[in-house]
């Protein structure tokens, strides 16, 4: 199931190409309209989720992509062990993975994770996030999905299968 490695690479590249063009084009914390309720902003998080300890001294960068590659190392290594029939959890670990990945390379290189999609409903704005953050969304909710449904699919595989 290495194969499915190709969409974590896929996500990296995305991320990283569009934090730098909008490193490259906005000035921190400059916003730019996009689309009713939606804004480019350049922000930099230097804590987990949501500026989670953002402003705890420093050492959460180190503990935070300590995390990042542990877990990194274990979802490759699950990956390898799926079977060809497990799609659904290999696209979610592919894309939790290159969106950790994403995300870390910023935590190494700058010290702070850059994101920049900012969506607002009237005056309630969601924190910014990035294609890394998007991705590990979408592969969490894959995962809690195949969690939840997986058992039926080995069901209905089995009665097939007789």
């Amino acid at each position: 199931m290495l194969k499915w490695l190709w969409l974590s690479v896929v996500v990296v590249v995305l991320d990283q190409v569009t934090k730098y063009m909008v490193t490259d084009s906005l000035q921190l914390y400059q916003s730019i309209p996009i689309l009713p309720s939606l804004n480019l902003v350049l922000a930099h998080n230097s804590g987990a989720a949501f500026s989670f300890l953002s402003d705890a001294g420093g050492w959460q960068r180190w503990f935070f992509s300590v995390i990042a590659i542990v877990v990194s190392i274990v979802i490759v290594v699950w990956i390898t062990r799926l079977k060809q029939n497990e799609l659904r959890l290999a696209v979610a670990l592919s894309l939790v993975l290159g969106g950790a990945i994403g995300n870390v390379w910023d935590r190494i290189a700058h010290g702070y994770v850059v994101d920049f999609i900012d969506v607002y409903y009237g005056e309630w704005h969601w924190p910014a996030f990035n294609v890394a953050d998007s991705a590990i969304c979408i592969g969490a909710a894959l995962l809690i999905i195949d969690a939840l449904f997986n058992k039926e699919d080995q069901t209905n595989t089995e009665i097939k299968k007789k």
